[in-house]
C-alpha cells in the first residue's frame, strides 16, 4: 500500500503544477479582457468563454488536488478533536461511503453528456465564441475517474498511517 500512497502523491504534485499553471493562465485572460472591455472599449466573447473554460479545468482537476492535500470539506469542529486514529478510519470510510460511490456515478454518468457533446462536436452558441467546448464537457467524466484514482491513494495514505499507529501501540 505504501507504492500506491507515494504514486498518488507524485501524480498530487504534478497535478498541482498543472493547476498553477492554469491559474497564471486565467489570471493572465482575465487581465488581458479586463483591459481591452475598459481600456479598448472592446469586448471579446472567446477571452471571456476561455475564462469559465479555465476555472472549469482548475476546479474539475483541482478536487483530485484538494483531497490529496487535505484541502477537502469535512466538519472540522468535531474531526480536529479526534485522535490520528480516529481520523483515519474516518477518511476511510469516507472514501468508500462517500467519495468512490459519488464519482463513480458521475463519472459514469456524464459520458453519455460528453459522448452527445462529441458526437455534435458542440461549440459555443455565440458569434466569436470559443469551438470545441466538447473538450471541455470530456473532463467532467475524466476529472471524476482522475479523482477515484487518488481516493486510492488517500485511502492507502490512512491505511498506512493506521497501520503505523497500531503497530506502535502493540510495541
Amino acid at each position: 500500500m505504501q507504492w500506491i500512497e507515494s504514486f498518488c502523491d507524485k501524480c498530487a504534485k504534478y497535478l498541482g503544477v498543472i493547476i498553477s499553471f492554469l491559474l497564471i493562465l486565467m489570471m493572465v485572460n482575465v487581465a488581458f479582457d479586463t483591459m481591452n472591455r475598459y481600456l479598448m472599449n472592446t469586448n471579446s466573447v472567446a477571452l471571456q468563454e476561455m475564462e469559465w473554460h479555465l476555472f472549469s479545468v482548475i476546479i474539475l482537476l483541482g478536487t483530485s488536488y484538494a483531497l490529496n492535500e487535505e484541502g477537502h470539506v469535512r466538519v472540522d469542529i468535531f474531526y480536529t478533536n479526534f485522535s490520528a486514529k480516529k481520523k483515519a478510519i474516518i477518511n476511510m470510510i469516507g472514501v468508500v461511503t462517500f467519495l468512490l460511490p459519488l464519482s463513480l456515478l458521475v463519472a459514469f454518468g456524464s459520458l453519455g453528456f460528453v459522448k452527445e457533446a462529441y458526437v455534435f462536436m458542440e461549440q459555443s452558441g455565440d458569434p466569436g465564441g470559443l469551438h470545441y467546448r466538447f473538450i471541455i464537457k470530456g473532463l467532467i467524466p475524466t476529472s471524476f475517474f482522475i479523482l477515484i484514482f487518488m481516493s486510492f491513494g488517500y485511502f492507502a495514505r490512512n491505511y498506512n498511517l493506521l497501520k503505523r499507529l497500531n503497530s506502535g501501540s502493540k510495541s
